[in-house]
């Protein structure tokens, strides 16, 4: 058996060997995606930890006014009178000066009056305060509170 013909082993020259990595483009189009997320996501983190100051700062409004409406109760009921019309003033709280703006309006029912407090971080009233305490007082401070015991 001795042909002319032997049968070599022929190897493909077009077979690509297994590659290991990314191709460029690959790589270009992870770097795309990367750049778009990450200023989205940095604009996220920036709201999310302003609002949360927006937040600290409306729930210290709400303490301030709550204050001053205690002591706005706490001064009638020594005083027998419940101070009428608009008052303005500054109050501490937190490290922060705080300003208020009182008024007092009469409602329909009788010896019974509207109270309003703002609240603003500014000087300036402005259109729209940080927080606003709207409450309601009777004016007959001699009566006893509801659910007093009377003449024992």
């Amino acid at each position: 058996m001795n042909n002319a013909t032997t049968h070599l082993p022929v190897s493909f020259p077009f077979k690509k060997p297994l590659q290991a990595g990314f191709t460029l483009v690959e790589v270009m189009v992870a770097l795309a995606v990367v750049a778009v997320a990450l200023p989205a996501l940095l604009v996220t983190l920036y709201q999310h930890v302003d609002a949360t100051g927006y937040l600290r700062d409306k729930s210290i409004a709400q303490m301030v006014a709550s204050n001053k409406f205690e002591e706005l109760r706490i001064l009638s009921s020594a005083g027998q009178s419940l101070p009428q019309g608009k008052d303005s003033g500054m109050s501490s709280m937190a490290d922060r000066d705080w300003y208020w703006w009182f008024e007092s309006q009469p409602t329909e029912a009788n010896n019974f009056y509207r109270v309003q407090i703002d609240i603003t971080v500014d000087e300036e009233r402005g259109e729209s305060p940080l927080f606003t305490l709207v409450a309601f007082l009777s004016a007959d401070l001699g009566a006893p509170p509801v659910g007093g015991e009377e003449g024992e």
